[in-house]
């Protein structure tokens, strides 16, 4: 009897729980179907403002770029007082980057990029306007193409201020056609109507704000106005030509460059002062930088053909050409029965890396580099500079 009823009761229980779980089943199905009906809802709402939103935008940048045209319509509208011209209002290029370059001076910076392999500059970004993360990836590239401003053009100010008397020279003399004029959109002549410079350097390193170059024909302080990269698929030109004598290179090369024998000792005793803002390791590389710039003829065409014209102005010199890099020895200077003075009387000079370096170079184009000093104002540079042992890990 007693068992009996403890069967009947377990059997009850299980039926309770049974039915229990059954019960709770079916509320959680219930719950779980209102929410997948809750979200389905949700979704359905956010597609549609989604739409609502993407439809909203395209229309907002039809709208900008309808305006856009329009403004540049306007700009470019012929004026009304001279229609036989189209005249167009500047477009605005800011510079983002300074160089700080090997070079100090115009006279002695390459006439075109690569032919210095050990010419090292720095392009430092103004962080206000390109911050580091725009420099991400530059780093995987072995060179660069930079556009550049050529900033001490000496007809850059009324280029500028004043177009319409600049006097824009349509030809300009030609190093390599021994001073013969050409179109000047046929060279690489820094005097042109929109002085804006174009080279292509070795990307050794990138750093913050910082991207060091070598092969350069930069000067020191030049505005940079944008970084590519060089694309050897699309920037290299496989059959393309050029005229003969932009293939004249031995008309620029010297025959040797020697120094003299006080110099490298000379250069040791100013490396202790010129080391602190120097992109070099060691007086060596300065002096093998050195060798590198003179093996091509940096004087300008006047000063190759006329080096007596500095002293006694028999004939009458170029426009533009400049003559501050020149020093004369009038105790040396005589009629060689050409009515020229010999080159090799006239002491040269180069500023590269804070140091004034003095040379010479005779008649058949042998460099004798005599000796090196400190160049003006050196120690009182205040501006922060790139050095070596900021890049010491990157260049081995």
């Amino acid at each position: 009897m007693v068992a009996s009823e403890n069967v009947k009761w377990f059997t009850a229980s299980i039926a309770f729980v049974v039915a229990v779980v059954s019960a709770s089943t079916a509320v959680s199905v219930l719950i779980f179907k209102r929410k997948v009906k809750d979200f389905t809802s949700k979704v359905r709402e956010l597609e549609i403002s989604l739409k609502a939103s993407l439809g909203k935008c395209a229309s907002e940048r039809e709208g900008r770029i309808r305006a856009q045209q329009a403004l540049r319509e306007a700009l470019t509208q012929v004026t009304e007082h001279n229609s036989d011209k189209l005249e167009m209002v500047s477009y605005p290029m800011t510079p983002i980057a300074v160089v700080q370059s090997c070079f100090t001076t115009r006279n002695g910076t390459p006439r075109q990029p690569l032919l210095v392999p050990l010419a090292r500059a720095c392009l430092v970004f103004d962080l206000g306007q390109v911050p580091p993360a725009a420099l991400e990836g530059l780093g995987e590239y072995s060179h660069c193409w930079i556009l550049y401003v050529f900033h001490l053009n000496t007809d850059l100010e009324k280029l500028w201020k004043q177009p319409s008397k600049s006097k824009f020279k349509a030809k300009v003399r030609v190093p390599r056609l021994k001073g013969c004029r050409m179109g000047v959109f046929a060279t690489r002549s820094p005097h042109r109507l929109c002085p804006i410079g174009l080279t292509v350097a070795k990307l050794e390193a990138v750093e913050g704000r910082m991207v060091l170059l070598s092969g350069v024909d930069l000067v020191d302080g030049t505005p940079v106005l944008d970084v590519k990269p060089y694309l050897p698929y699309c920037d290299s030109i496989p059959g393309a030509t050029v005229p003969k004598w932009v293939l004249e290179d031995n008309l620029l090369a010297v025959a040797s460059v020697n120094f003299s024998q006080e110099f490298s000792s000379t250069l040791a005793n100013l490396w202790v002062t010129a080391e602190k803002r120097s992109l070099y390791a060691s007086p060596d590389e300065i002096q093998s930088l050195i060798k590198q710039v003179l093996s091509w003829d940096i004087r300008s065409v006047s000063q190759r053909n006329r080096p007596h014209n500095v002293l006694l102005k028999m004939e009458k010199c170029s426009v533009g050409d400049k003559t501050s890099d020149l020093e004369v020895d009038k105790d040396e200077v005589y009629d060689n029965g050409s009515g020229r003075f010999p080159s090799s009387n006239i002491t040269y000079h180069l500023m590269l890396e804070g140091l004034d370096i003095s040379y010479r170079i005779d008649v058949d184009g042998n460099v004798i580099v005599e000796k090196a000093s400190l160049s003006p104002g050196v120690h009182n540079g205040s501006q922060k500079r790139c050095n070596y042992m900021m890049w010491r890990d990157r260049l081995g």
